[in-house]
């Protein structure tokens, strides 16, 4: 296992994807993007024979990166669907409530988000992202059928593509776009920065349904192009990369305040009426933190002290689910579906497709000097 070191570190920030650029530079280098994103549309399933005419780097891409890894335990990706159901309204809350404005506070990825065109769109973004962790989660995530991994190796090759671009226009202040810390520090948006935001709302999880979480999603890493070998092999080193990465990063952007602010115009589009609209940014600002919210330019209200009652909330409801077999089932059924109305709400019922960017932004300029916290000393006890 990589030992954390600034070092270490910096040396993962000279790396990106090598199987997924050389597959976009071959695309672009032959002016076959816009071919393959058509015939990419209707290859949405495991299994599925891929389409004529692909071109050859693609074809050799899309069958190399099919399957699996060899090592996954299938037994503790079975225990990681069976924790994502029992609390999946808390994950998505989590997911969108914690984890996208992680991804925000640290300003280079903010930028970086800004820079793509579907950004704009943030409801775009995060159904993407829902629709993804669902997918992941399904029985047959796996097998035939399953979409889980065509949509992966087509979000492989998009990050591939926006490096390349970001590269190639001189818009990068830094040698590699989405490079191998930033992919591995997603990782983390993902998996521990959940976790701990279940943790803050007051959700009951076991050690062992939080390490076949995090598992998941060292599977998934590996499938988006992590390298194997740097990825946290448990909780305990991830919640190290997780420290040290966000302490190397993290501080105010305007591109993050910026994106906040989208993302809670978009909530409280989803919420209706709008009394309850100052909750959003309450529920921001309880599970980020007042530094990271204040960073985002996340509004303060009278809902900050209101939203602190949610562990409680939580636990009656957790209470009620101990009462029997019954109790639980509902409370999992009641669970899927306020999740699938939520990603309906924000695809709109439609499928969404992970696409090559041809372009992006071209008035969007990445400026070279970033305003970054400096982290206190530590205080004795």
């Amino acid at each position: 296992m990589i030992e954390y070191t600034d070092t270490a570190m910096d040396e993962l920030r000279l790396k990106g994807d090598e199987l997924a650029d050389a597959t976009v530079e071959a695309l672009f280098t032959s002016g076959q993007v816009s071919r393959f994103n058509t015939l990419m549309r209707w290859f949405t399933t495991s299994g599925q024979a891929l389409p004529e005419g692909l071109p050859d780097a693609a074809r050799d891409y899309l069958q190399a990166t099919a399957t699996p890894p060899e090592w996954v335990d299938w037994a503790v990706m079975e225990q990681a669907r069976q924790f994502f159901i029992d609390n999946d309204v808390h994950i998505s809350t989590a997911l969108s409530f914690a984890a996208m404005p992680a991804c925000y506070v640290v300003p280079h990825v903010a930028r970086l988000l800004s820079a793509t065109h579907s950004l704009a769109y943030p409801a775009r973004r995060m159904a993407e992202t829902g629709q993804f962790t669902v997918y992941l989660l399904q029985p047959d995530a796996f097998e035939a059928g399953g979409r889980f991994l065509p949509a992966a190796q087509k979000v492989r090759l998009l990050h591939a593509s926006i490096r390349r671009h970001l590269q190639q226009e001189g818009r990068w202040p830094e040698p590699v776009p989405i490079c191998q810390e930033d992919m591995l520090g997603g990782l983390m948006m993902f998996s521990i920065q959940v976790l701990d935001a279940l943790h803050r709302l007051g959700v009951h999880i076991t050690p062992e349904g939080a390490e076949a979480y995090y598992y998941a999603w060292r599977v998934v890493g590996t499938i988006l192009g992590c390298d194997p070998a740097t990825i946290p092999p448990d909780l305990q080193a991830a919640r190290e990369f997780s420290d040290r990465y966000m302490l190397r990063h993290m501080g105010p952007s305007t591109e993050g305040a910026h994106l906040t602010r989208q993302l809670i115009d978009m909530y409280e589009q989803v919420v209706p009426g709008t009394l309850l609209d100052p909750a959003v940014p309450a529920l921001i600002r309880f599970l980020v933190g007042d530094t990271a919210a204040d960073w985002l330019q996340v509004p303060r209200s009278r809902w900050d002290t209101i939203t602190k009652i949610a562990p409680m909330l939580l636990g009656t409801i957790e209470r009620f689910e101990d009462r029997g077999p019954w109790a639980a089932q509902l409370s999992d059924r009641l669970g899927r579906l306020v999740t699938t109305l939520e990603l309906s709400s924000l695809t709109r019922g439609r499928v969404m497709h992970y696409a090559i960017p041809e372009e992006l932004k071209a008035a969007h300029g990445v400026p070279t000097a970033t305003a970054r916290w400096t982290p206190p000393p530590p205080t004795g006890s």
